[in-house]
């Protein structure tokens, strides 16, 4: 078998590797896509349909559109292994979930390759952290939210998504490369305790957008108010933190409209801005 040599892109900061299967088996790989990413720019793309040597569900059909005959006269993963590994080897590599990571590693052990070593980056996981109130951290959700082109389940264009949802996060969180790598940080601690007494004594608050134990949940329970990990039926106030990441978008995250259906219901929750609360306060004005 020829050797393929790695890639010579240099100083790139993380690839992203996508795939599609042809049936249940998750070594049947029938198309791959793979986007190198430098300074929040794509600077290369590898894109193959492949052979999966397997057969072709009509269910994975009807999502991404590749049948057999797609695929004749196409090389099998054995034959692009080293095009994959040159790609990915040593560097970071990011996944929107790790399917594509247990795809690969059972496409080496069917096709007798060795096994690639990279270091892998779940951009859910990233997604998760950056944007905690969105009500669905699927791809084909974050890229409308972003306002990113992305054609679902086309690999290559769902690894440029992939990718660009980690850019994304990095602009939005300050958080670098470096820092999505590190494990995820232990439980965060509980909530403040509510004061004995203050403006917002005895009212129930669930956040938008911050943390529990933050700045702002610090706050309002100075104020008197118990500081709720979501909005139920016994929450009085949805705070929408000035740095909640939703913009004028706040509406369709979960704790808005899970409030929305309460109010609805006849049951009293004040959504209130943050600064909007802040400035009442002040003013004596007791919401």
């Amino acid at each position: 078998m020829t050797t393929i040599e790695a890639s010579a892109e240099p100083d790139i900061d993380f690839v992203v590797v996508d795939v599609e299967t042809a049936c249940s088996r998750v070594s049947s790989i029938c198309q791959i896509g793979i986007v190198g990413f430098r300074d929040g720019r794509e600077v290369f793309a590898y894109e193959t349909l492949v052979d999966p040597c397997d057969e072709f569900s009509p269910f994975n059909t009807r999502i991404h559109g590749i049948s057999g005959d797609h695929v004749a006269g196409q090389p099998t993963y054995a034959h692009i292994h080293d095009i994959v590994a040159g790609h990915l080897t040593g560097r970071v590599t990011v996944a929107h979930s790790y399917f594509d990571k247990g795809a690969l590693a059972a496409a080496c052990r069917v096709h007798d390759r060795v096994a690639i070593e990279t270091t892998w980056l779940d951009s859910v996981r990233v997604a998760k952290r950056a944007w905690p109130d969105l009500p669905s951290h699927r791809l084909n959700v974050l890229t409308r939210f972003l306002g990113v082109r992305h054609k679902h389940h086309d690999a290559l264009s769902d690894a440029r998504a992939a990718g660009m949802v980690i850019v994304r996060a990095i602009d939005h969180t300050g958080i670098d490369l470096a820092g999505w790598l590190k494990p995820t940080t232990p439980k965060s601690a509980p909530a403040p305790k509510a004061a004995a007494d203050g403006p917002l004594r005895g009212q129930r608050v669930a956040i938008l957008g911050a943390p529990r134990n933050g700045p702002l949940a610090q706050w309002l329970a100075q104020a008197g108010a118990r500081v709720v990990a979501s909005v139920g039926t016994t929450s009085t106030m949805l705070v929408v933190s000035r740095d909640q990441p939703f913009g004028r978008f706040a509406h369709v995250s979960a704790p808005y409209r899970k409030a929305e259906e309460l109010r609805t219901a006849g049951i009293a929750v004040d959504i209130v801005a943050e600064d909007e609360l802040r400035h009442r306060l002040q003013d004596g004005t007791v919401p």
